[in-house]
This record gives C-alpha cells, structure tokens and sequence, in this order.
C-alpha cells in the first residue's frame, strides 16, 4: 500500500476506439495527471486499440508500482465497469500478488459532472469571439 505521502501510480481505462483520434484524449487526461504530481500515469483501453488493460498493468509493475489505482474513464457502470474491470484487476493481482490493484469508481453520477455538462451547455450558447 502506498504510504500517506506517495501518490499511487495510475492505471487509466478507456473503453478505446478505432479512430486514433478518439483515444487521444486518455492520453492527454494521463499527461494532466502527471503534471498534477502522479510519478506514474499508464492509459490502457479496454478493447479496439492498444495497451490493453493487462499490458498496461504489466507495464507499471515493470517501471516499479506497488500500489496501483485502476481509474475507469467511463460514464455508466454498465457491463465493462461492473464485470470486465473487475475481471481484469482480479487477473493483475493474481499475478502480481505483492502489488496492490484497487479500482476507483467511474465518472458516472459524480457531483462535478453537473458543473461540466453545464459548462458545455454555457459554451455551445455563448461560443468564443460572439
């Protein structure tokens, strides 16, 4: 477990698409964090475009995490969060047993999500430059 003045590493999921540039933005939301003080940030897709979850999981073992923070970029808890991630943290513990893998919640129903959909609204009404 990571101690009190250790962030964990990040291991951030995206579901993961075939256009390149749809999966851009995990990996910007990764380079965020990292200038947010997160030593070791690792996007990883769930399918359609690589890392996968498992590699990306090996990947921070490998660069020396022991407590690591699987963080779901997605907005409902359908099947992929409750099953598929659990599945896959289930299998990185299994063979990483002297590593901790925790999985955080999804976007989902979180209080800010509100202020950012309002945000979107108020910049499709009010578009820079009118």
């Amino acid at each position: 477990m990571a101690s009190k003045d250790r962030k964990p590493s990040l291991l951030l999921i995206a579901h993961g698409s075939r256009n390149k540039q749809a999966n851009e933005d995990l990996f910007w939301l990764a380079e965020q964090l990292q200038n947010q003080g997160f030593e070791l940030v690792e996007p990883a897709f769930l399918e359609l475009a690589p890392p996968d979850i498992i590699t990306a999981g090996r990947s921070c073992v490998s660069k020396g995490a022991v407590d690591v923070l699987m963080v779901p970029y997605f907005l409902a808890a359908g099947v992929h969060v409750r099953e598929d991630l659990t599945e896959a943290r289930d299998t990185l513990s299994k063979e990483f047993p002297d590593v901790t893998f925790r999985l955080a919640g999804h976007l989902g129903r979180h209080a800010r999500m509100v202020d950012m959909v309002l945000a979107r609204i108020d910049e499709a009404q009010n578009p820079a430059g009118d």
